[in-house]
């Protein structure tokens, strides 16, 4: 597993993309542009770019860990 490069969620960007996804979550770009694809992963397409709110982000972690904080 890699190591986030993230030490507080309050560094993220506003929207994040497949490779901040990725590297939030320590796993690999290719695993983070998939998991945006998902049916329940609150991705935002704007033009050919898809993006994910940051709240989103976070409350989709929230909701997927077992009681995790975020």
């Amino acid at each position: 597993m890699k190591e986030s490069i993230y030490k507080d969620y309050e560094e993220l960007p506003l929207f994040l993309n497949a490779n901040t996804v990725a590297k939030v979550l320590g796993v690999s770009p290719a695993s983070g542009y998939e998991l945006m694809h998902e049916k329940d992963f609150p991705s935002l397409r704007i033009g050919s770019r898809i993006v994910v709110p940051k709240e989103q982000f976070l409350q989709w972690v929230k909701q997927h860990t077992k009681g995790g904080a975020v």
